[in-house]
């Protein structure tokens, strides 16, 4: 069957913000007026530095703007991997900040636990699952990598199992896996609207004042304070939370050191059970392959397959527009990928398809800085690995407010901002050059050329 035609029905929407669960919108703020810390953007990042933010101190009057509705962006379009890893992988991390890194990897456990306990507390429905992730191997040359992740992994506290292809197949049969390694307790499968939306509701229950279709739109000091002026009204706050991740930053200091790269995703109709029989997964685990270009994959509450990944689309100036959220081409790769890896599921159709941005920085994780005498703080650049890392980046914004020296910001994680992308045209050339060359590794057996050699000196690079 030609792979295209399995898109055939697919609705052109985010399948986790197609629910009926959806709470309503909050009004918008149409007067002016005033907090003691003012958070702007209701994802991940915003809602959980409003709600560490009262429970640390009940009494602090919180205000949350969003320009949409909380959780309508990468919040309630992700594939609903958390993970503990701060760094955007052991890899990365152990590239980036060798020295830390036991420290970093402890904090990111740490942090995953606080997630599942405050999913059990607040009574979040959200199909938590502490199933795991298999990095999975589909090409020879990453059998090795996968393995000696495992080894980096047990060198810096944590476990990961290492299969061979037979135990690979008997966790998820693809003909195309040659191994994996299981990071069975550092990543959990999530619905991630589901828990943007619990997070609303728990925000909202502690009193945090939320108002959604609030754009920020200027931010400036005015004395002791800072205003924001918005669509309709204004908030003057003692101090603020920027959590605008792929969107254009009110600072426009801010603004070069993320650009916003597209995503896209699949989501099949539920299996049934014949056909999830022919795939196994009885462990229902999430995973991703090893190649440059990677792909996303896992289960979903009624036994869907999320397929995802593997191209990420850079707009020239970085430009975020609905338009860019449907891309069909990508969609018919996808597709045909997914009829490899499972043709047993031929004839299995998808019902949606949809594409949103990632903020991305040169380092692919999370980084801080303060503005305005300390009075603004923001996070940023998660690179995809935003749903757990987010909870991380809330209390550091809430350390750094507060002025407070604490183990989480002396890190130099916390500490030092990767390089800013460099100017257009300069930043789309080199973009395009480097997925290129990525393509082309994972075409030659990983083989980096001099392009990629350079980057990785740099500890720069690229993927989706």
């Amino acid at each position: 069957m030609d792979p295209v035609r399995s898109l055939q029905d697919a609705k052109p929407a985010p399948f986790w913000l197609d629910d009926p669960c959806q709470p309503p919108a909050t009004p918008a703020l149409v007067i002016d007026t005033c907090c003691d810390l003012l958070v702007v953007g209701g994802g991940y990042t915003g809602l959980w530095t409003a709600l560490l933010a009262k429970e640390r101190d009940p009494s602090l009057d919180v205000v949350l703007i969003e320009g949409r509705e909380s959780g309508w962006a990468a919040s309630g379009r992700n594939g609903g991997f958390c993970a503990a890893s701060l760094t955007h992988g052991l890899g990365n991390g152990f590239r980036q900040w060798p020295t830390e890194l036991a420290s970093l990897e402890r904090l990111g456990r740490e942090n995953l636990e606080a997630i599942e306990d405050t999913i059990s507390r607040y009574g979040i429905e959200c199909d938590w699952e502490r199933t795991g992730e298999l990095s999975v191997a589909t090409e020879p040359y990453q059998v090795d990598e996968v393995r000696e992740l495992a080894e980096l992994a047990t060198r810096y506290g944590s476990e990961m199992i290492v299969l061979d292809a037979e135990a690979t197949r008997a966790e998820i049969d693809s003909p195309t896996f040659l191994g994996a390694v299981w990071d069975k307790n550092g990543v959990a499968m999530v619905n991630p609207a589901r828990l943007a939306w619990g997070l609303k509701r728990a925000c909202l229950d502690a009193g945090v004042r939320l108002f959604e279709h609030t754009p920020a739109t200027t931010i400036a000091e005015d004395g002791t304070g800072i205003v924001v002026r918005t669509s309709y009204g204004s908030v003057r706050a003692r101090r603020v939370a920027l959590a605008t991740n792929a969107f254009p930053s009110p600072l426009r200091r801010h603004r070069p050191y993320t650009i916003p790269i597209y995503d896209y995703a699949l989501m099949t109709e539920p299996l049934t059970d014949d056909q999830l029989a022919s795939v196994g997964w009885r462990n229902r685990q999430g995973f991703s392959d090893s190649g440059n270009q990677f792909h996303y994959v896992r289960l979903s509450a009624d036994n869907r397959i999320l397929w995802g990944g593997y191209d990420a689309v850079y707009h020239y100036r970085g430009r975020v527009r609905a338009e860019h959220d449907q891309r069909p081409q990508v969609f018919r790769t996808l597709a045909g990928h997914f009829f490899q890896a499972f043709p047993q599921l031929e004839g299995l159709r998808f019902t949606h398809a949809w594409g949103g941005a990632i903020d991305t920085c040169a380092r692919f994780s999370v980084f801080f800085d303060t503005s305005h005498r300390g009075k603004v703080a923001y996070a940023a650049g998660y690179t995809g690995l935003g749903v757990g890392a987010s909870r991380f980046g809330a209390q550091v914004m809430l350390d750094l407010l507060a002025g407070e020296r604490t183990e989480r910001t002396a890190l130099k994680l916390v500490r030092h901002k990767p390089l800013p992308w460099p100017p257009e045209p300069i930043r789309s050339l080199g973009i395009s050059i480097t997925k290129w060359s990525l393509a082309r590794a994972d075409r030659n057996g990983g083989r980096r050329n001099l392009w990629l050699q350079a980057l990785d000196r740099f500890g720069l690079g690229f993927d989706s």
